[in-house]
């Protein structure tokens, strides 16, 4: 596969989940372009144990992960994801409502473990499989799961302490 078609593929993905990781949008292009070089870079030993796209998140995860502790800078997303609640068929009311439980959802998850935020983000955000997840993460399928359960056990606890309802909003993310 050329480099100029994988980059046209995945790198609005691949964008998108290192912006989550850092929130800061010229530091997540660069890290993006990075993220590139390595995997061009590394297309001779790809292997396709993985696919393509699994591959590059790897790759983008580790490229982050280099950048925070070169930075010495850890900390995890307590982003704004206004693109994601659909007010279009809604009240002003209800569509405001939604915002600020959807804020209140995100404010609860910036302050999980950071294997749980990392576990949600793939797998409810980036929409990752099980397998794709336990690839990137280096973990097993089992721990994929496990995780995964106690994640959102854990972000339905502090989304009630924060005062939110979990009725559908939990889901969503």
């Amino acid at each position: 596969m050329e480099m100029e078609q994988l980059y046209r593929e995945h790198s609005d993905r691949v964008y998108s989940y290192i912006y989550l990781l850092v929130r800061h949008r010229e530091c997540a292009e660069d890290l993006t372009q990075e993220t590139f070089y390595k995997a061009y870079k590394g297309l001779e030993t790809f292997n396709k144990q993985a696919s393509t796209a699994t591959w590059l998140l790897k790759i983008a995860r580790n490229v982050t992960y280099d950048y925070f502790r070169r930075k010495r800078v850890i900390q995890f997303f307590s982003f704004d994801k206004e693109h994601d609640v659909e007010t279009n068929a809604l009240s002003p009311e209800r569509g405001f409502e939604q915002k600020e439980q959807l804020a209140r959802m995100y404010d609860s998850l910036s302050k999980l473990k950071k294997d749980y935020q990392e576990v949600l983000l793939l797998r409810k955000v980036q929409e990752c499989s099980i397998k794709e997840t336990a690839y990137i993460l280096g973990w097993t399928e089992a721990k994929v799961k496990m995780k995964m359960t106690r994640a959102l056990e854990a972000l339905k606890k502090e989304f009630h302490q924060e005062g939110g309802h979990a009725n559908g909003t939990i889901k969503r993310i």
